[in-house]
């Protein structure tokens, strides 16, 4: 695992010496999330580089799995000052350290500060999944509830003479407002309030579950917040109050005479090459950033889901003999549309061959990122995930107004009556405002007829749910768009069930696509399904002609196009 550190600086992390070797001492399992957890895999050198030492999520939950299987791991201590950025990363967390304490390993969680002068709900709603809390006798607890601000664009874009021509299908695809409006709509508020009470809800619930109050104690102490350590601790919030070192303490007390520290990035869990011989092959696709056409890269504003990385990934595993399921991980807030329903089609062209679909859902998976998961086989999102959004945005922004007084002029020569229809130096005609609205009107439909299949849900049902409003996990599950609350170990389990395998079937998963020395060094994407096709057929006919071994290779596909 990449990221996780030793909690305390007492010498190196023990070693374990091979696979499955005996050990006289018992463990501590140290988990530094002291830095948030990262979802999907960097894409690039530059990527790579700048999140190396955050902890991958992914490998994480595996890593406190084993150990939850491990009896030699009597302790698993946690620092929890900064663990996620999302509410369903938090919740996966929490769903971990829920199992490594039915399995009847404690887990302690000690922090520094839950927030310094600044709020850390996150923290603590990540930490007392755990059965013991400690604080640093000079830290705090500043949770003090939910918010959301949204900002508007509208006033600065009038006095740039800036003009956003946009529309949507319906009254909840809300993302143009933030350049048109100036304060929530009546349907931004209802479902932007929604979102804040389902997460108020969710963190009383663990805070009450968690430390042993009930809601009405946990509101109250909310009200009252932010609370210094000893306050914390005489509220319950806290168990005990302890500097680092001490927290370490008490983990190896727990753990038993002559407990030993081992960080997570180098434990190792016995019998686990033994058991991946054995396990049924899963195929890792992660569909993470805004979706569009072309290869998966790193944009200027995070990750870009390219259909042909995805598409290529899911065509891997479907034509593979020895995968038997697929593991889609979307962690997306939407995108292209065409872009969308080419991985959508490649989600069903899989489980139709008989490589079942689960999709796992991350942090955000609305609109494209809906409309990629609907032909899986199940769906799985977590409490908090941001999902739904099934609608459509259209239209364009002017800008002639603030060229003009900046003093740049655009002249102009054309061909066709619309041919400067998505300009952004001139407005849509009513005409060509028209035919925006036929297109909105006809993916909408789409959008909508889709998720009814895709879902079996009545369709009247689904437009009662659509109309583009965003919905949390634990909503969508209820309205019947997601089948199961619950991360990755959910996620995981659902694909056993999927399979028929017991609920302790190994799994082994294989990420797809398969990536080169050239790929992962980000200088070469991998092909689209259709080139890559063409590549095995040009081996195939080098080998049966005695050209070579099979290292014949056909252009990529956009070189072809070229």
């Amino acid at each position: 695992m990449r990221g996780i550190t030793a909690v305390v600086a007492e010498g190196p992390a023990m070693q374990l010496p091979g696979c499955g070797a005996p050990l006289r001492h018992p463990l501590v399992l140290a988990v530094d999330l002291s830095r948030p957890v990262i979802d999907a895999p960097a894409t690039s050198p530059l990527a790579r580089l700048r999140t190396a030492r955050r902890p991958d999520l992914r490998g994480l939950l595996r890593t406190l799995a084993d150990a939850a299987e491990d009896d030699r791991v009597r302790a698993v201590l946690v620092r929890a000052d900064a663990p996620a950025e999302t509410w369903a990363h938090a919740e996966e967390l929490r769903e971990a350290f829920a199992a490594v304490r039915r399995a009847g390993t404690p887990v302690l969680a000690h922090a520094q500060t839950f927030g310094e002068a600044g709020d850390a709900t996150l923290a603590y709603y990540t930490a007392v999944a755990a059965d013991e809390v400690l604080l640093q006798p000079t830290g705090e607890v500043p949770v003090t509830g939910v918010a959301t601000e949204v900002p508007f664009l509208a006033e600065l874009l009038d006095k740039l003479d800036v003009e956003p021509q946009l529309d949507r299908r319906h009254e909840y695809k809300t993302a143009p407002n933030r350049l048109t409006e100036r304060e929530l709509t009546d349907a931004d508020r209802e479902t932007v309030d929604r979102i804040v009470a389902s997460h108020h809800e969710q963190l009383v619930a663990a805070i009450a579950a968690g430390r042993g109050l009930d809601a009405e104690r946990v509101s109250a102490l909310l009200d009252a917040a932010p609370h210094r350590a000893r306050a914390a601790l005489e509220a319950g919030l806290v168990d005990r109050l302890a500097y680092r070192d001490e927290a370490t303490a008490a983990a190896k007390e727990r753990a038993g005479e002559g407990a030993r520290l081992i960080a997570a990035r180098s434990y190792r869990p016995p019998q686990r090459q033994r058991r991946t011989r054995r396990a049924t092959r899963v195929a890792l696709v992660h569909a993470s950033g805004m979706i569009q056409v072309g290869p998966s890269r790193r944009g200027l504003a995070g990750p870009v889901m390219g259909a042909d990385t995805v598409v290529a990934g899911l065509g891997q595993a479907r034509r593979s003999k020895q995968v038997r399921a697929v593991l889609l991980r979307v962690d997306s807030p939407g995108g292209s549309a065409v872009a969308s329903d080419a991985i959508r089609r490649a989600v069903a062209r899989a489980g139709e061959a008989g490589t079942p679909v689960i999709a796992s859902m991350g942090s955000v998976a609305g609109s494209g990122g809906y409309w990629v998961s609907m032909d899986a086989d199940r769906i799985v999102a977590a409490p908090g995930t941001l999902t739904g959004s099934i609608g459509v945005v259209s239209g364009k922004v002017v800008t002639r107004g603030l060229r003009e007084r900046l003093g740049v002029t655009v002249d102009e020569a054309h061909r066709g009556a619309d041919a400067l229809m998505f300009s952004s130096n001139e407005r849509f005609t009513d005409a060509q405002w028209d035919k925006i609205g036929d297109q909105l009107d006809a993916i909408y439909e789409e959008f909508v007829d889709g998720v009814a299949r895709g879902r079996g849900l009545d369709r009247d049902h689904v437009e009662a749910v659509a109309r583009g409003r965003v919905w949390t996990g634990a909503d969508a599950c209820e309205r019947g768009l997601v089948d199961r609350e619950g991360g990755y170990l959910t996620a995981e389990a659902v694909l056993r069930e999927q399979l028929g395998l017991s609920a302790d079937a190994p799994l082994r998963f294989r990420p797809l696509p398969r990536q080169g020395l050239a790929e992962r060094l980000g200088l070469r994407q991998p092909e689209p399904e259709e080139a890559a096709a063409l590549t095995r057929l040009a081996r195939g006919l080098a080998r049966a002609l005695g050209l070579g071994t099979g290292t014949a290779r056909m252009p990529a596909w956009s070189e072809r196009a070229r």
